[in-house]
């Protein structure tokens, strides 16, 4: 490809992508690779590698945002080294939280609530100033996440089978049944003792349960709502804390991340903090954003808003 291009990588705990647009903000390209966070991903340098590959000869621009960058100065010392081995033009790199947020709110003020594998909250004054709420990890936190919501759902679960919990047996057949479990306590016991033992990466795989217990909540389980408004309240918790710290500043809030497109945790965490922002780019939106930026592009709204459009055309949507 002849044409000028920019790239933005937006490495997260489950997946990474790899975006590449020309000028004109259409999109050439999209690869996508396995989890890139170096906390728990051992193989996250090949994941960058192999995006980076057979990059076009005419890139002006990249854009970072990694998983875990900025957490602990040994790890960025090592996502520093890895993208400067494989790329020759003008980088920056960031977390992908603050990345996520960019892209949010075009690069003006506003809180990004992140609720994935992982969770945590990035606010902005939309000049120097900047703000983040948790974001530490699965064995210190990462409350109302996609993992969070797992892992109390596969406890309450052993509560059913135990015995020690009769008041929510309406949870344990839609859950079996979505997480493909025997609905008979006698059998899904055994069972669910072999899918922990199948497991090759545990974070990823009891993410990957929220979205049975989402659903569940969605059509009406009792169990399930109450699941997800706890996880509401956690997430509440990032928002205000940040707004307490930018007092005097109106600060909205939008969402990223797989466990937000649930329109009832929305509800519930607008219950507390006001209706959220819809996005207006995605997070790979926003390091294309700062990409053409960087390159020195003329970033006006109305290539904002064809960039959002091509990214929605391109199953990218914010």
């Amino acid at each position: 490809m002849s044409e000028p291009c920019i790239a933005a990588m937006d490495g997260g705990g489950t997946k990474t992508l790899l975006v590449i647009a020309r000028q004109d903000s259409t999109i050439v390209e999209i690869r996508r690779g396995a989890g890139s966070n170096p906390f728990d991903q051992p193989l996250w340098r090949s994941v960058l590698e192999n995006l980076l590959g057979n990059l076009p000869s005419s890139l002006e621009a990249v854009s970072f945002g990694l998983a875990g960058y900025g957490e602990s100065e040994t790890l960025r010392s090592r996502q520093d080294d890895v993208v400067n081995s494989l790329i020759s033009v003008p980088f920056f790199i960031r977390n992908d939280v603050d990345m996520a947020c960019t892209g949010a709110f075009a690069g003006k003020s506003g809180i990004l609530l992140l609720s994935g594998t992982g969770s945590m909250a990035w606010g902005t004054d939309g000049h120097k100033r900047q703000c983040r709420v948790g974001g530490w990890g699965a064995l210190f936190g990462d409350e109302g996440s996609a993992f969070w919501i797992g892992r109390k759902a596969l406890s309450l679960l052993t509560e059913i089978l135990d015995g020690r919990n009769t008041a929510d047996a309406n949870f344990l057949a839609p859950f079996c049944e979505g997480a493909g479990l025997p609905k008979n306590p006698e059998l899904c016991g055994p069972a669910l003792l072999e899918w922990y033992a199948s497991l090759t990466h545990e974070r990823s795989s009891v993410a990957a349960l929220a979205r049975i217990v989402s659903g569940m909540a969605e059509s009406g389980n009792l169990t399930a709502q109450r699941l997800m408004t706890d996880a509401a309240d956690e997430l509440a918790a990032h928002i205000k804390a940040i707004r307490t710290r930018f007092a005097g500043i109106t600060m909205p809030w939008s969402y990223a991340g797989g466990t937000l497109q649930s329109p009832f945790l929305r509800n519930a965490i607008a219950r507390q903090c006001g209706a959220p922002i819809k996005p207006i780019l995605p997070p790979a939106g926003g390091g294309l954003l700062s990409a053409a930026r960087l390159a020195g592009w003329n970033c006006e709204p109305e290539w904002i808003d064809r960039l959002a459009h091509n990214l929605h055309e391109s199953g990218l949507s914010s």
